[in-house]
């Protein structure tokens, strides 16, 4: 009688040799690889070169030389960096709201379904975030124009005497009118497509429960979009301490209002190509950057908060 053997106990795996192994973790950094590059080319050196920048000083006699942190603590004396940047603070405080409160307003209309040509109305105010910024503020420019502009022509034809949008009262209210413009449809995406994802479970058990419009945008729309809130604020805080093209272009404009040091990055950059400071300018770039990072992590912390 035979019988038939029975297999051994299958043992454990032998271990790959090194070759494959060695070739199975390369191969994710092959694929981050270009971007790591990248990253580091566009990003990570100018950073690392700014801040070795930032620690020299060009002098009249002895050129270049190092002066540690000499150049920060200028920046912390320098009444008009302060100036630039309390400025463009009660810009983020007042144009960021406006724009995002009607933003959202427009998302919500899109959203209810009940707006008459919705497609038409969604492009119509997509389509100036389309335009070049340059071309958006040449075009308010010479509207705000009192001698040149739909202003002036308004003063001509009427008799009338408006007040002068490039006055150094009304310029900044004049500059957050044009960002306003741009930027409303952006933030009306982002809000209009977090709300398309919305489950309509949700608006079937407020329709169950007699949930009235204001009652389903403020219980199930506003708590669930509060991620795209967040991101949209975030990015406009950002964009407001960034400030630059429209004050740089309308200063031909309105040179008695806009100075050299209007916002940090015009004073930047007046720094750096006017004045020949490369490294105080790099050092004003840190710093600010510095502090665009510390609000935004802050707001990104509240949102986080609220939504916890």
């Amino acid at each position: 009688m035979t019988t038939q053997a029975t297999p051994a106990a299958a043992g454990p795996r032998p271990a790959p040799p090194p070759a494959r192994r060695n070739r199975r973790s390369w191969t994710g950094w092959g694929f981050i690889g270009p971007f790591g590059a990248v990253f580091a080319l566009v990003f990570m050196a100018p950073i690392a070169y700014s801040l070795y920048l930032s620690l020299f000083r060009d002098r009249m006699i002895g050129g270049n030389t190092f002066v540690g942190l000499d150049n920060f603590e200028k920046v912390l004396q320098d009444d008009a960096f302060w100036s630039s940047l309390g400025r463009v603070s009660l810009f983020l405080c007042v144009q960021v709201p406006v724009m995002l409160g009607l933003a959202l307003l427009v998302a919500l209309a899109l959203d209810s379904g009940r707006l008459y040509g919705r497609d038409f109305f969604r492009i119509s105010i997509f389509l100036p975030y389309a335009v070049p910024a340059v071309v958006a503020t040449l075009m308010w420019g010479f509207m705000y124009g009192t001698r040149f502009g739909l202003v002036g022509d308004i003063n001509d034809a009427l008799g009338v005497s408006l007040p002068d949008p490039l006055s150094p009262d009304l310029l900044l209210a004049a500059i957050g009118n044009i960002v306003t413009w741009e930027f409303i449809g952006y933030n009306m995406l982002i809000f209009y497509s977090a709300l398309r994802v919305i489950p309509h479970s949700l608006y079937e058990a407020a329709e169950i429960d007699g949930a009235g419009q204001f009652r389903v945008v403020t219980a199930i729309k506003l708590p669930a979009i509060r991620g795209a809130l967040v991101i949209a604020t975030i990015f406009s805080v950002i964009g407001s301490f960034q400030l630059f093209n429209e004050p740089s272009i309308l200063q031909n404009l309105a040179p008695n209002a806009i100075t050299s040091d209007y916002t940090p990055n015009l004073y930047t950059y007046s720094l750096s190509f006017n004045a020949q400071q490369h490294n105080y300018s790099a050092t004003v770039a840190i710093v600010m950057g510095l502090i665009t990072m510390v609000i935004a992590y802050v707001v990104q912390l509240r949102g986080m908060r609220k939504g916890a």
